[in-house]
């Protein structure tokens, strides 16, 4: 991606092959690469010559105890200069840091170990908006079903990610509760990406038992197994060029696990029932409600995993901790399906959002959804009264939640009350795992885990 051979490039790394291989890359793209180890001489240098972009590494092995030496440095290059183009290079456990810088002024990050062509896109890109150039996007899709709704701090938060995040190659972690949007974010990504134009394709790992995983995920070719009428591409092939957003991925077996990582690491599938493997070019999404880290602890989840698909992480805040959104989102939704029930736009009266904005929705955005359609449905009127809106049991118990009168009685370790609780709720629902899952808000696949953890 040649820039007309125009820009000053200055990268400051304490490695010496870093410095190295970056020169070698850059010296065919740009006038000048200059390389700097020690970034004690920036500011000097900063005041002696002038670099269009600047290439900052984030962690350098001196003394310095600032807790993180990118944000230090970022800090006095532009105090020396506030209009100096800075992109940071960080590690896979400082992408965190590394979006922080960017709301202090940084232009963008790379990750290492980067892809060259996606170093040179975001260079390049970095030059043109230095020269003041209209920069160019790929054509994104209708990006009305990914409007992401809320003016909260912490929605706002994710939305700015969401900005950095998408343009880029990284593969993303989406953390969160059930319901707090995680798919919506995996499509906002991709139709933000430079892979808009290409397939999003979207696969509930949690729902594939590990026979279908294979076949779904790698494909099969005729004859690979009984009922193999015909060759089929997988999930990979179909994603191909574009984004693949497996959802609920903490809820895969620990063999499928090392499929999935094989693949990432390969970038190829084999088929079922072929023995040529097939190159994929995706952009993994992932996603989960499962408590990943400490799965990886307890060596329920592979660790080389989580590295491999968590370059970038992004928590969504749950919708009780997304203050003032929630009268907003329910007069969205109040509109949407008035509309779509033939009903005029109702009104929602102060004492309706007062009970609203009380209930703590341990379904978030999801439960507010079906909320509000289920008062739209059973209203009489054009407006929304409180009466109108109801919860059931297992959301009000979820509401204010309550330690079970036999753990106080008994004085059980956690453990001993999480056992007691779910054997009293499938006891409860006669046996029926969907019902007993649904109650305890927990996947069929995560409720079996338990089971098999203790022993019930």
């Amino acid at each position: 991606m040649a820039t007309g051979k125009t820009g000053r490039v200055l990268v400051v790394d304490d490695e010496t092959d870093v410095l190295f291989a970056l020169k070698m890359l850059l010296k065919t793209e740009v006038k000048e690469v200059v390389t700097e180890k020690n970034p004690d001489n920036l500011l000097s240098l900063l005041s002696r010559e002038k670099f269009d972009v600047i290439l900052l590494d984030m962690n350098f092995k001196s003394a310095l105890n600032t807790g993180n030496e990118g944000l230090f440095w970022l800090r006095q290059i532009l105090e020396k200069d506030k209009d100096a183009t800075v992109i940071l290079i960080t590690a896979y456990g400082d992408v965190e840091l590394a979006v922080k810088s960017l709301k202090q002024g940084a232009y963008d990050f790379i990750v290492k170990p980067w892809h060259n062509d996606k170093l040179l896109e975001t260079l390049h890109n970095a030059l043109q908006a230095k020269s003041g150039k209209t920069l160019t996007k790929a054509t994104t899709a209708n990006t009305s079903h990914t409007a992401i709704l809320g003016q909260s701090e912490a929605l706002q938060d994710i939305l700015y990610k969401i900005e950095k995040i998408a343009p880029t190659e990284a593969n993303v972690l989406i953390l969160g509760e059930n319901g707090t949007g995680k798919e919506l974010v995996a499509r906002a990504l991709h139709e933000k990406s430079f892979r808009a134009s290409k397939p999003f394709v979207s696969v509930d790992v949690a729902a594939l038992t590990d026979s279908l995983f294979e076949s779904e995920l790698f494909g099969f070719k005729k004859g690979a197994f009984t009922d193999a009428k015909e060759d089929r591409k997988g999930r990979f092939e179909a994603a191909n060029g574009g984004t693949l957003f497996l959802d609920e991925i903490g809820n895969i077996s620990p063999a499928m696990q090392a499929k999935l990582l094989t693949v990432l690491q390969n970038r190829q599938v084999t088929p079922l029932g072929s023995n040529t493997p097939v190159p994929v070019d995706i952009r993994l999404i992932s996603a989960t409600n499962e408590p990943i880290y400490e799965l990886a602890a307890k060596n329920l989840f592979r660790k080389d995993l989580v590295y491999r698909i968590n370059t970038v992480e992004l928590t969504l805040p749950p919708l009780r901790q997304r203050h003032g959104d929630v009268e907003l989102l329910a007069n969205y939704f109040a509109k949407v399906y008035a509309e779509k029930n033939h009903k005029p736009a109702p009104e929602l009266t102060p004492t309706t959002l007062q009970k609203l904005k009380q209930h703590s929705w341990p379904g978030n955005v999801r439960e507010l959804q079906h909320a509000v359609e289920r008062a739209i449905i059973m209203s009489e009127g054009n407006v929304l009264q409180p009466q109108d809106f109801s919860f059931s049991p297992m959301e009000m118990a979820a509401d204010a939640p309550t330690i079970p009168a036999f753990a106080s009685e008994t004085n059980m370790p956690l453990s001993e009350i999480e056992r007691e609780t779910i054997r009293r709720v499938i006891e409860k629902n006669k046996g029926n795992i969907s019902k007993a899952a649904k109650e305890l808000g927990l996947t069929r696949t995560a409720l079996y885990r338990r089971l098999n953890k203790y022993d019930i």
